[in-house]
């Protein structure tokens, strides 16, 4: 049986020498692969209580819709700025070369209402502190934060030391 590190493709020196880009594209593309990656992410937050998946612009989309249709719970969406089309509130944070803004709907998340933020990657964890941010500015909780990927050498773990954070896979390096 295979492991949920065999489908994910890795490609030496992009986007520049010495990363390791961790392809998720591969996980997509078989059928195997997919169910697995969900059926991993499930198995970590089976004993979070929650009301909400709210999932990360683009790819947390797709692990989010999966869970959130499999679990029966109700999916929020965190964009990119100027992509949401009702009243938003949002929070800027930084990127590796530059900054950029994350939304949410302003009735997207209820006061009280504990939310599951999914995403595809942990890296410096800018864009899923961000993402709670926006929940705890709605007033809602943050009950965890699941992701297929964590890469351990950006320490973005550190950066969510506040909130308890699981992957399915972790790789020591960038």
């Amino acid at each position: 049986m295979k492991k949920l590190e065999d489908y994910i493709t890795t490609i030496p020196d992009f986007p520049e020498p010495g990363i390791l880009f961790r392809d998720i594209t591969t996980v997509f593309q078989d059928a195997d692969g997919l169910k697995l990656a969900i059926d991993s992410m499930q198995d970590l937050v089976k004993d979070v209580d929650f009301d909400v998946i709210v999932a990360a612009e683009s790819r947390g989309f797709i692990y989010g819709a999966a869970m959130a249709y499999n679990l029966h719970k109700p999916m929020v969406l965190v964009r990119k700025k100027g992509k949401l089309p009702r009243e938003t509130v949002s929070v800027d944070y930084d990127l590796e070369y530059g900054k950029a803004t994350l939304e949410i709907h302003t009735d997207a998340v209820k006061p009280g209402q504990k939310c599951l933020l999914v995403d595809d990657l942990l890296a410096t964890g800018g864009t899923l502190k961000a993402a709670a941010q926006l929940v705890e500015k709605l007033g809602g909780e943050v009950a965890a934060i699941a992701c297929m990927i964590e890469l351990a050498g950006l320490k973005g773990r550190e950066a969510l030391a506040d909130y308890k954070v699981v992957s399915a896979i972790c790789y020591e390096g960038k």
